[in-house]
């Protein structure tokens, strides 16, 4: 059985950090992108990150360029994602996803992604 597990989330003051992991078990996914997704409260799910399988591209959304750092490590099957300088409107439910297959850009969209973990919680406080 296939999971994807998140952890770190919290609360946190405004301009803090977080380090979110994402532990993978059931596969490997070295040779997959893997991405991080939020979604907040009345809101739809939205694409932050993503990392291509050798860790050498990255794709961030704009609301978080220059903030957030993703990372992996394949031998641990593990992506992270480093928070930075965290504003209120982070606050969010944070996704780790995978897709099934390989991909040659990092997509965006979530109906290319298969695996999801259950979600870890970020709060950010004024």
């Amino acid at each position: 059985q296939v999971q994807l597990v998140e952890s770190g989330g919290g609360l946190v003051q405004a301009g803090g950090s977080l380090r979110l992991s994402c532990g993978a078990s059931g596969r490997t996914f070295s040779g997959n992108v893997m991405a991080w997704f939020r979604q907040a409260p009345g809101k739809e799910r939205e694409f932050v990150v993503g990392i291509s399988s050798s860790g050498g591209v990255t794709s961030y959304a704009d609301s978080v360029l220059g903030r957030f750092i993703i990372s992996r490590d394949n031998v641990k099957n593990t992506v992270y994602l480093q928070m930075n300088s965290l504003k209120p409107e982070d606050t969010a439910v944070y996704y780790c996803a995978a897709p099934d297959r390989g991909w040659f850009a990092i997509p965006r969209g979530e109906n290319a992604y298969k695996y999801w973990g259950q979600g870890t919680q970020v709060t950010v406080a004024l």
